[in-house]
């Protein structure tokens, strides 16, 4: 499938290319020759690459380089998969820009697939400064800081996608997965949250640097103790539960529901913890762990609930703070050798790496 048709020849695919974009210099040297599916660093790794490439096809386009002469194609051809269909935004043609992908995995003749690896993966593109198109994107993540990421239309497309290709590949033979790094790890998150809630799929989610809006990056910039900030916490929870427990009932009652739903779905959640970006999502997770241990029953009871949405639950809009998750596994990059929010990170072996992990999942009533 050709991502881009016609334009310039080159002499070299390289030429004038960024060193970064480029497979043989940038990419996972340390799973090149054997992919191991069962491993969980490989499967990190090839995530990575994928949502990697769609982030180079986007720069491949407008630079008439071809399919043949692109950087992208490395990114996926490496690990035997091959480019079914593109997501795109804008109106057709010159306007049109590319915000994701979908990969389906061919293993070589005569190999049989891994029962951990995918049939197809959803790759979604975070934000582009630099593009000539950078607005659309701004635009996108101006939507994430106001919770209205769900009504966009790259999120609109995006759930369709899926949603289109498990009814023909069926949930039982299909295993589909979602990728995504910073504007696009929010994208995978909504479309995740959504084919759990009202489709009870399960889809393995990969999110990188996923952003989260909230005041605790603030916060954590005044350097306050563990205590301090256990106090803050173990606060803030005990007013949500007290509000969910009266005036908030209704409203308490609906989350529940929808925690429950959402429980079985565990997404991969890859923050670095000097990226503030995403540190609210240790913050969410890690202390309403210690609120439920300091005080049992009250850090299930305020996990499900947040100010905005309860104040917007008042004024009649049912909006959900998509960090509010009941379950998900955290894992946690302490090393800034590759950047706090740079997707390469991602890709880099465990030997690299200062990765922690740690599974959260929602307490029992």
């Amino acid at each position: 499938m050709q991502y881009y048709a016609g334009g310039t020849s080159f002499n070299s695919p390289h030429a004038g290319a960024h060193g970064r974009d480029c497979f043989c210099i940038s990419g996972p040297k340390h799973i090149a020759q054997s992919v191991d599916w069962s491993n969980e660093e490989h499967r990190r790794c090839i995530a990575a690459c994928l949502v990697k490439a769609t982030y180079i096809m986007e720069e491949d386009r407008p630079k008439c380089r071809v399919y043949d002469m692109g950087l992208a194609p490395p990114w996926w051809q490496s690990f035997h998969f091959e480019l079914r269909d593109l997501l795109k935004c804008g109106t057709e043609n010159a306007d049109e820009f590319i915000f994701g992908a979908v990969f389906e995995y061919c293993p070589p003749a005569g190999w049989q697939r891994h029962p951990s690896a995918p049939n197809y993966v959803f790759a979604l593109r975070g934000t582009m400064p630099r593009h000539p198109k950078s607005a659309h994107d701004l635009y996108n993540d101006i939507k994430v800081f106001l919770s209205d990421l769900p009504c966009c239309r790259r999120t609109q497309k995006a759930r369709q996608a899926v949603a289109n290709m498990l009814i023909r590949k069926g949930t039982e033979r299909c295993v589909l997965w979602l990728a995504g790094h910073s504007l696009g790890a929010s994208l995978a998150l909504e479309v995740g949250r959504d084919m759990a809630e009202q489709h009870q799929a399960y889809l393995p989610t990969f999110l990188f640097n996923p952003p989260n809006v909230s005041p605790m990056p603030a916060f954590n910039l005044l350097n306050p103790s563990e205590v301090a900030k256990k106090d803050v916490f173990t606060g803030s929870y005990l007013v949500k539960a007290a509000l969910g427990a009266t005036v908030m009932r209704s409203y308490c009652t609906r989350m529940e529901k929808v925690f429950q739903r959402l429980s079985p779905w565990v997404p991969e959640l890859y923050v670095n913890e000097r990226d503030i970006i995403c540190q609210g999502f240790i913050d969410y997770f890690e202390q309403r762990q210690k609120v439920e241990e300091r005080i049992a029953g009250v850090g299930r009871a305020a996990m499900k609930l947040s100010y905005r949405d309860m104040l917007s639950s008042l004024i009649g809009s049912s909006k959900e703070q998509p960090h509010l998750l009941p379950s998900a596994r955290l894992w946690k990059n302490s090393n800034t050798t590759f950047g706090t929010h740079d997707l390469m990170q991602w890709w880099r072996p465990d030997s690299e790496l200062k990765l922690s992990c740690r599974k959260f999942t929602y307490p029992r009533a």
